[in-house]
């Protein structure tokens, strides 16, 4: 039998009736939408209007600061297509596809010991100690490579102290290539642990019960688990990558100019072509673009079964 406290408890009709009008239907798509309201207005004045900025500049020819913006068609789009510019871009896709692989290779192993083989209570130290580098200034980074590659460098003493031939790597495709993968190696790291942290081991136990040989349970096994992961790291890279402005700048030299770099030219250097620079932006957004779609489309948080 109820008590009297708990009869107390229940709404009476007045109380239903205020409830009712608090959660009026044609009120609720007013919720959402508060809530959603400063991140929105957020994106909306450092993200959408700045892109529509550039894209007008993008459709005016040979604007310079100051200038009128007159938009009158997309002569800066068809000038990408000069074989000067697509090479330069197709070598920012190489660096970054190149980047991508490089931080696979290295760092599956490094994120599958930390996540499987290493105890759990050194697991975060080992995964602190290997993002420690990201608390550093990029700029930073690159220098510390320089004092490495150049002629006179670390590691040209060490070689030479050995009696091995020096290496031309500075000011090169090869110093770009380590020092972006340098740079973007904590990130496939991070990523690809979060994923193998999660790995069912009893899977391989039953893998390896059926016979099944490391290489077969590896492929067969472990791949499948961590895929969203590998996909979600390496578009991570690979964005990351093709955007990169630090590495190749001190790095690569005037051998590896990227589209990072010629827009850096077309903004801030000699040329000052704002609206031929910002085709070249408009460019990498869309390239992002459909990374991020990639992303998302392949990038699940859980594989399918």
């Amino acid at each position: 039998m109820p008590t009297k406290n708990s009869s107390s408890q229940l709404d009476s009709p007045d109380d239903i009736a205020k409830i009712k009008k608090l959660h009026h239907p044609q009120l609720n798509w007013l919720q959402p939408l508060i809530l959603l309201a400063p991140s929105g207005i957020w994106l909306l004045l450092l993200l959408v209007l700045p892109t529509l900025i550039i894209f007008e500049l993008s459709l005016v020819p040979d604007i310079r600061p100051g200038d009128l913006v007159n938009p009158s068609g997309f002569s800066n789009y068809i000038r990408i297509l000069d074989p000067l510019y697509l090479q330069v871009i197709l070598r920012s896709l190489w660096l970054a596809i190149a980047t991508t692989v490089i931080c696979l290779i290295l760092g599956f192993p490094v994120a599958y010991w930390i996540a499987v083989i290493a105890p759990k209570r050194w697991q975060n130290l080992l995964l602190l100690s290997f993002i420690l580098p990201l608390w550093t200034s990029s700029l930073l980074r690159s220098y510390a490579w320089i004092t490495i590659l150049r002629p006179t460098g670390l590691l040209n003493s060490l070689l030479t102290s050995l009696g091995l031939p020096a290496l031309e790597l500075l000011n090169r495709i090869p110093a770009v290539l380590i020092g972006m993968s340098y740079s973007l190696l904590p990130y496939m790291v991070v990523i690809l642990y979060a994923s193998l942290e999660k790995l069912d081991k009893r899977l391989l136990e039953a893998a390896a019960d059926l016979g099944a040989n490391p290489i077969q349970t590896f492929y067969q096994v472990t791949v499948p688990q961590v895929l969203p992961g590998i996909t979600a790291g390496s578009m991570l890279v690979l964005i990351t990558g093709l955007g990169d402005f630090v590495d190749p700048e001190l790095l690569g030299g005037a051998s590896s100019m990227t589209a990072a770099r010629l827009v850096y030219n077309q903004f801030l250097g000699v040329t000052q072509n704002w609206g031929f620079g910002s085709a070249l932006s408009m460019t990498l957004i869309l390239a992002v673009s459909i990374a991020i779609a990639f992303l998302i489309k392949f990038g699940e948080a859980t594989p399918k079964r």
